[in-house]
């Protein structure tokens, strides 16, 4: 069989695209205008973005659960927001849940609520999230964080539809399709008993894979494009014109952090920014922050992980060592503070109360 001809009898002879919209049209979508164009809103061309998007455009009518993999900063619950927006689930409600943001003991509670008089401090009922988004669907992020104990919980409410709300008796039933997304290898958790493997059987029904920033460099100069025009109009700078140097140096730089990192390092560069032309250096090879005269760069690290080390480093330095709170430096990467503490960990980054001195001074220390 030719190699683009599609799965079914129905669409041989059809490309994936192709095939992509005449699983639209048998499922009678009648918002797939609307679900077009949450497409467009996702900002790239490059083939490996394409890809998932084609993945989102086949499993988004189904009700099957997703499982949402990449990097943190990829973008996972933009991809998350599109599948419900595409699906016929659309006009119900879309409800987030951070797994690794809510203390575990609490977040029984968030995800399928308490009867009043439940435990010390329970002073009113509280519905849970899965109540919360019954007919929608329920986007549970960071799902490797949560805690075993939850995790047969979870797996009821998924295979049966049904839960009791903490302390109470009634067995409530929900219709809710579960989207879930993660920066972590679970199939390695699984191995390693730190996840339950049947609760990841039944969560990768149908696994999306988002790739790193650095798999689509194509991307970068359309993603710095939207995000300098969409600061640029927020914070009133009069720009105009990016400069050709400035996109150039970014698409070489390997970005940890992925669009989230670029997305943070663009609205600096405007909020910096002094006439209508945006240009700069990329942070590779950017000097230490007010530090350095024009032109003085440090070296170019030669590995991604050296390059990692160096601009968490960079970003430590700015915050005279402060991890978490609104100012630290978790905030500024666009990380949750864990994962930020085991990224310094990993990298061998020890845990400073005041970086007296510049990063490139400090890494040598690491």
């Amino acid at each position: 069989m030719n190699a683009q001809a599609t799965w079914t009898n129905e669409g041989i002879g059809m490309d994936r695209h192709a095939y992509c919209d005449a699983t639209l049209r048998k499922a009678g979508l009648e918002h797939r205008d609307h679900c077009e164009s949450e497409m467009d809103n996702i900002v790239g061309n490059s083939a490996a973005l394409q890809h998932v998007l084609r993945l989102v455009r086949v499993v988004a009518p189904t009700d099957a659960t997703v499982l949402i993999q990449g990097e943190t900063g990829t973008g996972k619950e933009l991809i998350a927001e599109a599948i419900h927006k595409c699906s016929d689930r659309a006009s119900g409600p879309f409800v987030k849940v951070n797994c690794a943001a809510i203390p575990a003991g609490l977040l029984e509670s968030e995800l399928f609520g308490h009867e009043r008089g439940a435990y010390t401090g329970a002073i009113a009922r509280n519905i849970g999230r899965f109540e919360r988004a019954n007919k929608g669907t329920l986007f549970l992020d960071e799902i490797g964080d949560l805690p075993l104990e939850l995790q047969p919980k979870l797996l009821r409410v998924m295979q049966e539809r049904q839960f009791e709300r903490l302390g109470g008796a009634a067995t409530i039933h929900t219709d809710v399709r579960v989207i879930c997304a993660t920066h972590r290898d679970l199939a390695e958790m699984t191995e390693e008993r730190q996840f339950r493997s049947d609760l990841f059987y039944r969560l990768s029904v149908f696994p999306i894979e988002l790739p790193a920033l650095r798999e689509r460099p194509e991307d970068v100069r359309s993603l710095v494009h939207h995000f300098a025009m969409d600061y640029a109009d927020r914070l009133r700078k009069p720009i105009t014109a990016i400069s050709e140097e400035f996109v150039a140096a970014l698409a070489r730089y390997s970005w940890p952090g992925n669009v989230r990192e670029l997305q943070n390092f663009i609205e600096r560069s405007v909020i910096l920014s002094a006439g209508p032309m945006l240009s700069g250096s990329a942070p590779e090879i950017t000097s230490a922050p007010h530090q350095g005269s024009r032109g003085s760069k440090a070296s170019t690290p030669l590995t991604l992980e050296d390059a990692e080390r160096s601009h968490i480093l960079n970003t430590l330095f700015q915050t005279e060592g402060v991890v978490g709170g609104p100012n630290g430096a978790a905030v500024r990467l666009g990380l949750p503070r864990t994962t930020l503490i085991a990224k310094m960990k990993r990298l061998r980054i020890g845990a400073y109360q005041k970086l007296s001195m510049p990063p490139q001074a400090t890494a040598s220390m690491a």
